[in-house]
This record gives structure tokens, C-alpha cells and sequence, in this order.
């Protein structure tokens, strides 16, 4: 199938520079495209050519009608819409649009990003599992202070186990909020990019937003309060129920974490993977999962995740093909 899309005024930004993104376009949904001075010409397989011609006419429409893409949002749109054939840009368009928190404009920049903070405005409690990078904690921070400047909650408590540092806290300087700091500074690092340092600093004072570890949440029920709860792969069983069974009226939680960094001493299982299979079911709790597509940091931070992955999963396969372990599996049987 070939269809040719007539140009409108602004589209160049669609392209890229050097037309990068007419490339990315190419590839993404398996098409080849000629571009002449007032139209772009498309070639390839019908579905394909269709998913490809809807997008340029929605950037047209979107642009004459106001819109203004960033480079970076682009490229975002274009990936989200290579994996969700159902998705449109004028609904990515709407449904990402750009929250201004403080100091701070924020939109979700991959369709799991989306699915997350759409789950977190219609449940009051989600799990954001998948690697670091992929936006998880930061975005709940964002909705948190959003939540907050809204008066939709009174305040905002951000817990982080201290796994790190176990029995060794004792032997730190200083107090003990002053020893377990340095674990939290991820939270902190969210809040300041996302708020003035004078009011974070103000609301840190006046309890309005709480920075702790998940020891502390004990015995509380948090009520009006948007609560977080990162690193959950580090928490123990008995610390992600005492968790979960703290949220009170009026409150919301999200916990984030990865799986595949767990760093609990030997034979303690993790709360996180545990509560996938407890309360994965449970009706009101939405679980978005997160893939190495969703890294919204450099691009080598997603390169260097899948080179990880590959590795992982060529141990296993190199373990699994080893002499003594098929004969111990053969033992094993017998």
C-alpha cells in the first residue's frame, strides 16, 4: 500500500533534526518514507501505512491548532505509539499533559509512565515495579506534591528501607535520623527537583511532608496523606504487611520497587515479590509493570539494562547446560 499525507504548516518538528525522527518513524512502524517539498509519501503493509499516515495528520491538526511539541516528547509519542497500536496522539497528547508542580513541568514520557499515573489518580493504592530509571519513584513524588498543592491530602510521608546499612547503624555517627539520611537521599533528591528548596525545607519543618524510614511507620495509621514507599524490594515480609495495612481515610499509596535487586541478606524473601502474590488480585490495587523501554535516562542506561538482562540470562543458560547439572537433575529424578 502507498498513500501520500500532505504537509502542514509546523510539521518540521515532527521530522527531527537531520530527519532523525522520520527514521525512527521508518523503523518504528516498518515503512518507507519519501518526503517532497509539501507532502510525505508512505509505503508498506496496509495496517502499517494507516497507523503511520494517522499519526502525521494528528501532529498537523495538533499544531495548527496550537500544540506545541518538544523534541524529546517526539520521540516519546513515537515510541508509545509503536507499542500500543490502539493508542493516538491526540489521546497521548491529552492524557500526557504537561503538570506543572512548583518549579518543576513533568508529563509522562512512555506508555507504562502513562498507565502509572493514570492508576495512581484512580486507586488508592499502586505498585510501580521495574528497573531504576524508568520514572517510578519520581513520577509518585510529582503526584504526591500535586496531591498536596491540590489539598487533595494534608501531607505527604516517603519511606525507604535501610537494608544497607543493618546492624551497622549503631556504629555511625551522629543521630540516628542523621544515620539513616544517607538512604533516603533519593526522596530528598526527588522532592528539591520537583519544589523550591525553602518550602521542601519549610515542609519538612512543619511535618507537612515526612521523610522516613519504614521502621518508623509502625504502629501509625496515616490518614489525609499521600504515602510512598520506595526501594520495596528491600523490604521483609512482615515490614511490606505492616505497611500496607497502614494506609487510613482519605490517603493514597504507592510503592515502587525492582525485583531483580533485592538486597536482603541471604534467605529473607522480599515483601515486594511476596505482595505480588498476596495482593495481586486484591480489587482497588493496581500493579504497572515497567520494562527497560521506560528509562527515561540517558540512552545508554537502557542499553546497559538489557546488556544485564542478556547476561543474566546466558549464566542460567550456561549453568543449566553444564554436565553436573543435567546429571544432578538426572539424580534428582531418579
Amino acid at each position: 500500500m502507498k498513500t501520500s499525507v500532505q504537509l502542514g504548516k509546523g510539521v518540521e518538528q515532527l521530522f527531527g533534526k537531520f530527519d532523525e525522527n522520520l527514521k525512527l518513524l521508518e523503523r518504528s512502524f516498518d515503512v518507507s518514507l519519501h518526503l517532497s517539498a509539501e507532502a510525505l509519501e508512505i509505503e508498506g503493509a496496509d495496517s502499517n501505512v494507516r497507523r503511520a499516515t494517522r499519526l502525521v495528520e494528528e501532529y498537523s491538526e495538533l499544531v495548527e491548532g496550537g500544540t506545541r511539541f518538544e523534541h524529546a516528547d517526539v520521540q516519546s509519542f513515537l515510541r508509545i505509539l509503536t507499542e500500543d497500536p490502539n493508542a493516538t496522539l491526540k489521546g497521548l497528547t491529552e492524557a500526557g499533559r504537561p503538570r506543572t508542580f512548583g518549579k518543576k513541568t513533568v508529563s509522562p514520557k512512555s506508555l507504562n509512565q502513562h498507565r502509572y499515573v493514570d492508576a495512581i489518580e484512580r486507586h488508592d493504592m499502586v505498585f510501580g515495579i521495574g528497573p531504576s530509571g524508568t520514572g517510578k519513584t519520581y513520577l509518585a513524588v510529582a503526584m504526591a506534591v500535586d496531591a498536596l498543592q491540590t489539598k487533595e491530602v494534608s501531607r505527604i510521608i516517603l519511606a525507604r528501607p535501610a537494608v544497607e546499612a543493618g546492624e551497622r547503624l549503631g556504629f555511625l555517627p551522629g543521630t540516628l535520623q542523621e544515620k539513616v539520611n544517607p538512604y533516603l537521599r533519593p526522596l530528598y533528591d526527588a522532592l528539591y527537583d520537583v519544589l523550591d528548596p525553602d518550602r521542601v525545607e519549610r515542609y519538612l519543618e512543619k511535618g507537612i511532608i515526612e521523610i522516613a524510614p519504614i521502621a518508623f511507620m509502625r504502629g501509625r495509621t496515616l490518614n489525609d496523606a499521600f504515602v510512598i514507599l520506595d526501594e520495596a524490594q528491600n523490604t521483609t515480609s512482615e515490614q511490606m504487611k505492616m505497611f500496607l495495612t497502614r494506609l487510613g481515610f482519605n490517603s493514597k499509596a504507592v510503592i515502587t520497587g525492582d525485583i531483580t535487586q533485592v538486597d536482603l541478606p541471604n534467605g529473607r524473601r522480599s515483601g515486594l515479590i511476596e505482595a505480588i502474590e498476596v495482593v495481586g488480585k486484591v480489587e482497588g490495587i493496581s500493579f504497572v509493570y515497567f520494562t527497560e523501554r521506560d528509562v527515561v535516562r540517558h540512552s545508554l542506561v537502557q542499553r546497559i539494562i538489557r546488556a544485564y538482562e542478556e547476561y543474566d540470562n546466558s549464566k542460567l543458560e550456561s549453568r543449566d547446560s553444564r554436565p553436573e547439572t543435567r546429571n544432578s537433575k538426572l539424580e534428582t529424578r531418579g
